[in-house]
């Protein structure tokens, strides 16, 4: 007879305390895209990996959600963007549920933000001026890839990344036009400051019928 044997898992004791700092309502800034400025810009002066990565996360129309990392490429008063295929899972998603929520989460600075809103694309010359922007196996690995599609073999991808560099090599790489920016406009963000003992403090940013934000303070 097997006896059962009761399996303590190895993480379930892991945990850290968090201690490096507190978040006040006086110490926000009453605009959140210019309190966003401040800790990103805090996140790259303390060169943290990846800083400009984030969760996105997106759903169907009946609401089956998914979430991969994307990189933010741009953020100002009118929301945050980032570039992808439009025709990958999150495309037709999007599509389909116009709306996403993003995370970013700067381990070293123990903090995190979350940012739910519409989504949009961006125009087609936004796109452009970034693709252009974009090093040349990037340009070309958009044009080669129909992202999220079933693929039976690698050597078929890297057989059409060797056609279309060849017949680019002297030409300028187009825009593929499945492939563009996507912007989010939040009607909410929340900034996270890990403190000891699981007290985290987290304020929220609500945007008002009128345009203005509203800061609340959310138990953690």
């Amino acid at each position: 007879m097997k006896k059962n044997i009761h399996i303590i898992s190895p993480i379930s004791h892991l945990r850290k305390e968090y201690t490096l700092a507190g978040l006040n309502e006086g110490d926000v800034d009453p605009d959140p895209f210019k309190q966003f400025k401040k800790w990103f810009d805090e996140a790259l002066n303390a060169q943290l990996p990846e800083p400009t990565a984030m969760t996105l996360a997106t759903a169907t129309k009946e609401g089956r959600p998914s979430a991969r990392i994307v990189l933010l490429k741009k953020f100002d008063k009118n929301g945050f963007v980032f570039f992808s295929n439009y025709e990958s899972r999150k495309g037709k998603e999007l599509s389909m549920n116009p709306f996403a929520a993003l995370v970013f989460h700067w381990v070293g600075l123990e903090r995190q933000v979350r940012i739910t809103g519409a989504v949009a694309k961006v125009t087609k010359r936004e796109s452009e001026a970034y693709f252009n922007t974009r090093p040349e196996g990037s340009q070309i690995a958009a044009l080669a890839s129909a992202q999220s599609r079933v693929i039976q073999d690698r050597k078929i991808l890297e057989k059409r990344v060797e056609e279309l560099t060849r017949q680019y090599r002297a030409k300028l790489t187009p825009l593929p036009p499945y492939w563009g920016g996507y912007r989010v406009a939040p009607t909410e963000i929340e900034f996270w400051q890990g403190r000891p003992s699981r007290l985290h403090d987290r304020l929220r940013y609500l945007k008002k019928k009128n345009g203005e934000w509203k800061i609340e303070r959310l138990q953690p």
